[in-house]
This record gives C-alpha cells, sequence and structure tokens, in this order.
C-alpha cells in the first residue's frame, strides 16, 4: 500500500514538473492536441481526433472547468445559479440534472446543445431544460453529449467554467455514470455536500478519484439554513475526518452556506463571502496552471488510446493472416466462454437475490405481526373521539385519522429497515463485485494480451452502486375524496345509522396501508440489485467486445494490405512507426 502511495505522489510530483516546464517555455498546447486530432484522423479514430479538437480549443482559450460534484439533491444547481448571479439552471426538489452543462463567459446570455456528436445548436435559455433535465429527458434519451450556458459573470471572465453534474445516486444509473465518465476533464472540484448524510459512499469514492487527478477541492455544506449550528460542525468535522483520511491530505476549510438563501438574496451570509473569494482566487492564483495541466492530461490520455491503436494495427501486418485469424478466433471463443462465465454469475446472483427476498420477507412479517394489532388498537380507540354525524366528512376524517396512524408505526420502522437494507446492499455489492473482479482476471490470463490490458475499475460503490429508491417518508396510498356515487352512499349510511361500515372501510384502509408500504424494503432493494447486476455484465461485456472490435478492424485492414503485396505493408508499417513517433513526442 505505502509502494503504491508513494508511486501516485511520484507520478504527481512528475506532472507538476511537466507542467511547470510547459509554462515556462510558453509551449503551445493547442497545436499540439491539434497535431494529435490530425494523427487521430489518420489512424480512422474519428472519437479521439473530435476530443482532441474540442481540447485544443478550450486550452488556447483558457478555459479552466471546476466542477460541481456531489449526492443528488445536494442543492448544485441553485448554488451555481448564486454563484453567477442568474438563475439559469434547473433547480427542483427532485433530482434535476440529467447531462453535464457547462456555464462559461459571454457578453449576452444565451445557451447551445449538442446531440449525437452533431454541430452546435443554439436554443433559448428557457428551454435548457429540455434537454438536461431528468423530467424532461430522462435517461439522457435525447442524446445530448454537450450543453453550455454563456452568462456575463464577472467570476467566469477570466477563463473558469463551471460544470453541473448530474448527482450521483440519482434517479438512473446512467445518471451517476456520466458524472464518473466527466472526471477526466475536471481540473477542479467544487464538492457539494450536507449534513444528512454528510457524505454517502458512491459519493466518497467519486470525490476520491477526482482527489487523485486534481488538488484543487472547494468543499461546500449547502443548505446551512436547513440545519442547526450543533448539525453543522458534526457533518463538517466528519466530512473533514473522512476526506482526509481517504485523499492522504488536507482538504482545507468548509464552507458553510445556503445557496437558495443567496439566490433569494436573503439570510445570514455565512460564509459566503469567503467561499466567492476562494473561487476567484484560484482564477487569479491557479488558472494558468490548470489550463496547462489540462493539456497536459489531455494529451497523455489521448496519445496513450492512439499508441494501442498503433500498436494493434503494427503487430495485425508483421504476424501472418493465420495466426491473426486464429487469434481472433480464440479471442471469440475467450468471449463466449466469458458469457458462459456471466451466466454462472447470473446463477449466484440469482441465489443472493432470493436469500435478501427471504430474508426481508420474514422481517416484514415480524413488523406486520406486532404493528397490525396494536395500529387497529389505537384506531379503535380514535374512532371514539371521532363524531360521526354528516356521513362523508366521518368517512374523510377516519381515513386520515388510519393514514395517520400506520404512519407513526410506518415511519419508524421503515428508517430501522433502510440501514439494515443498507448494509445487506453494500455485503451483496462486495461479493458480486469480488466475483466479477475474479473474472476479469481470469480474463486477462487468456492469452490475449488486448484482454490483460482490461481496467479492473468495478468497485463496490461505483461499479455495482445504483440509486436507491427508498421513499421513506411518502406513502404510497392516501385517503382520497370520495367519488360522488360514494358521496351519496355515506349520505345514506350516516342516516340510517350505519356509520360501522364507514369504519370498517377505515380498518381495511389502515391494514392496506400497513401492507403496501411495509412491503416496499423488500420490492426497493430486490429491484436495486437487479440494475446493479445488469450494469456490472453491461461494463463487462463492453469490455470484451471493444478488444474484439479494434483486433478485427486491424485484420481486416491488413489483409487487405497484404493483398496489394509486400510493398504496401512495408508502407504501411513505415506510416505507421512515424505515426507512433510523432504520438510520443507530443506528450
Amino acid at each position: 500500500m505505502q509502494a503504491n502511495e508513494n508511486e501516485s505522489s511520484g507520478a504527481n510530483a512528475l506532472e507538476d514538473q511537466v507542467v511547470a516546464h510547459v509554462i515556462e517555455k510558453g509551449d503551445d498546447g493547442a497545436s499540439r492536441l491539434l497535431h494529435l486530432a490530425a494523427l487521430a484522423e489518420a489512424l480512422g479514430t474519428g472519437p479521439v481526433a473530435e476530443e482532441a479538437r474540442e481540447l485544443a480549443g478550450r486550452i488556447a482559450e483558457g478555459r479552466f472547468y471546476v466542477a460541481c460534484v456531489g449526492q443528488f439533491k445536494r442543492g448544485k444547481s441553485t448554488l451555481i445559479n448564486a454563484l453567477i448571479g442568474e438563475p439559469v439552471l434547473p433547480t427542483g426538489f427532485i433530482p434535476v440534472t440529467a447531462v453535464p452543462t457547462v456555464i462559461r463567459f459571454d457578453e449576452y446570455m444565451h445557451a447551445r446543445i449538442r446531440t449525437n456528436k452533431q454541430s452546435w445548436v443554439d436554443i433559448p435559455i428557457s428551454e435548457l431544460k429540455q434537454y438536461v433535465t431528468e423530467e424532461l429527458n430522462p435517461e439522457n434519451r435525447k442524446c445530448v453529449d454537450g450543453a453550455e450556458v454563456f452568462v456575463p459573470s464577472s467570476l467566469l471572465s477570466s477563463g473558469m467554467c463551471i460544470v453541473d453534474t448530474p448527482g450521483l445516486g440519482s434517479v438512473t444509473a446512467s445518471n451517476s455514470a456520466a458524472t464518473q465518465a466527466f472526471i477526466p476533464h475536471i481540473d477542479a472540484a467544487l464538492v457539494v455536500v450536507g449534513a444528512d448524510p454528510p457524505l454517502a459512499g458512491e459519493e466518497l469514492t467519486l470525490l476520491e478519484a477526482v482527489g487523485r487527478q486534481v488538488h484543487d477541492l472547494i468543499l461546500v455544506l449547502n443548505k446551512a439554513d436547513r440545519t442547526t449550528d450543533a448539525e453543522r460542525t458534526a457533518a463538517a468535522a466528519f466530512t473533514r475526518q473522512t476526506l482526509q483520511k481517504r485523499l492522504k491530505r488536507d482538504v482545507g476549510t468548509i464552507f458553510e452556506v445556503s445557496a437558495q438563501e443567496r439566490s433569494e438574496k436573503r439570510g445570514p451570509l455565512r460564509d459566503w463571502n469567503k467561499l466567492s473569494g476562494t473561487l476567484q482566487g484560484l482564477v487569479d492564483g491557479s488558472g494558468r496552471h490548470l489550463v496547462h495541466s489540462a493539456c497536459h492530461r489531455g494529451l497523455r490520455r489521448l496519445s496513450e488510446q492512439l499508441l494501442a491503436v498503433v500498436s494493434e494495427s503494427r503487430d495485425a501486418l508483421r504476424r501472418p493472416i493465420e495466426e491473426s485469424e486464429r487469434r481472433i478466433t480464440l479471442m471469440k471463443q475467450t468471449i463466449a466462454e466469458a458469457e458462459c462465465s456471466l451466466r454462472e454469475l447470473d446463477f449466484l446472483f440469482t441465489g443472493e437475490q432470493q436469500r435478501l427476498s427471504d430474508f426481508f420477507v420474514d422481517r416484514h412479517k415480524r413488523f406486520i405481526s406486532m404493528a397490525l394489532p396494536a395500529s387497529r388498537h389505537e384506531f379503535r380507540e380514535s374512532l371514539r373521539s371521532i363524531p360521526s354525524g354528516f356521513g362523508p366528512s366521518y368517512r374523510s376524517r377516519i381515513m386520515h385519522q388510519a393514514q395517520e396512524i400506520a404512519r407513526l408505526h410506518i415511519d419508524p420502522w421503515l428508517h430501522a429497515e433502510q440501514e439494515e437494507a443498507e448494509r445487506e446492499y453494500r455485503q451483496v455489492a462486495g461479493r458480486f463485485v469480488e466475483m466479477g473482479n475474479e473474472f476479469l482476471g481470469k480474463l486477462s490470463q487468456a492469452r490475449i494480451p488486448e484482454l490483460g490490458r482490461m481496467p479492473h475499475a468495478l468497485d463496490a460503490e461505483i461499479g455495482f452502486c445504483v440509486r436507491s429508491k427508498f421513499s421513506f417518508m411518502d406513502f404510497i396510498e392516501v385517503a382520497q375524496p370520495a367519488s360522488p356515487l360514494r358521496w351519496i352512499a355515506d349520505l345514506l349510511l350516516a342516516l340510517a345509522g350505519a356509520s360501522k361500515l364507514i369504519e370498517s372501510d377505515g380498518f381495511e384502509f389502515l391494514d392496506h396501508l400497513l401492507e403496501t408500504n411495509s412491503t416496499r424494503v423488500q420490492s426497493d432493494i430486490l429491484n436495486r440489485v437487479q440494475e446493479s447486476r445488469g450494469r456490472l455484465e453491461v461494463e463487462i461485456r463492453k469490455l470484451l467486445h471493444e478488444v474484439s472490435r479494434v483486433a478485427e478492424q486491424a485484420l481486416i485492414r491488413a489483409r487487405q494490405l497484404k493483398k496489394e503485396g509486400e510493398t504496401a505493408v512495408n508502407a504501411e508499417l513505415d506510416r505507421l512507426s512515424k505515426l507512433d513517433l510523432e504520438v510520443r513526442t507530443l506528450y
């Protein structure tokens, strides 16, 4: 472990030296990125070329990205709106952001979006929510791969761009994945935490990944107006201690603010001016370094991708076609075996799901056996204090009383069940991820070097975790207004002195509330496991088939050139060698 820490520290120090050298020499990173884009085009790797050109554009303009990250419902969008002084980002009480949105400087306000890697299209800012919110673009079905908002904010006038990222643990796993995918583009991070809870598991893992890449982490404890001094103090201490332990370095001040109050220009300032000053200090003191660091990281990452393509293409030309064909046959065989192994994993996963189902069914039965008699007794006692009178009003009072009694029993139990469900889920996630990584480890020894390069990136909190859909404080069924026929029937029942029939309906409603709401834990955790295992399998299959795709494309090209003769092969090898050398000189 110590060796890894030293290695990481040494790598960071080396990168700082490289960046310092680039700044000192005035090296034009944008030109190198454009050169890299041209090399990518020559190698037929359009996505790498496009990313290199985009990065070159922001490097040339001196722009760096400060990503606003954290758990969903932390108030990230509201915080950004308050910082730039304009309500340009959609906000709400449900998880909102679906795709990363870049807020950058311009003299006038406008917005644009890009879908399916096509050209940018200008849109009115009022229509932004149509493309970047989970409500109107669920799971990013509109395929938005870029969204930018331009505002005349002095904070952004010197190159800083603030990025609103989807909240972790949000409505769908794809939202968290979008934030994870944005990590390589982050130059500094505005980390928004809360007091309840201060840090979630997935949130902590993301911050560890971001902290390994960038040094500047600005920590904000938002919604300070909704907590007591003691709660904020405890949350700040926990956050600082936890992050410093994971990052193995000091994380600085945690700013306590209320973005909502600042947006509405009310309430105490708290640490708002200190936060604004810190962001401005980041622009003045570190902006240039952050831009050059982004350039260096981008060059290194994109160059490594191109070198892998060059290596595969060159190897395909040097080996006999028959060997390449056998190799791809072996690769396909390995992938087929992998599919079989995945089915075996499915069997194990199914067993775990059944165990969890039985576990929570038993807990549910125990709860109902205790809560049902007690709640019915309380309901019966409460009926004595409810005047019968007008039939429809009597039904309404009875139904709401049943709801309140059910809530008094359900809420405390659901809180305990939430904690138990999280513990069980973490244990299952750990076992699944361990099996997944063991599976990838076996593949990496399958006599195919490319498979050995597959990252073991699965993690109990990243590779496996999806949003918990527990809704502990909101009842599924509520007392509804009576229909016209029911209203008339209740009126007649009251006139006939048959209110007992209305009370009987109240008992049935009470039983229904207890049963329906207490079964949600079981169904939600099983859905969560199902979604997670699906995500795990998708990641494994994606890794396998990407390796196969690159190898097959290289073979097709090699077969074509070999048909043209030795001269064509040698010319291509010479071209690849020159491209390899050119790529290596760029980073």
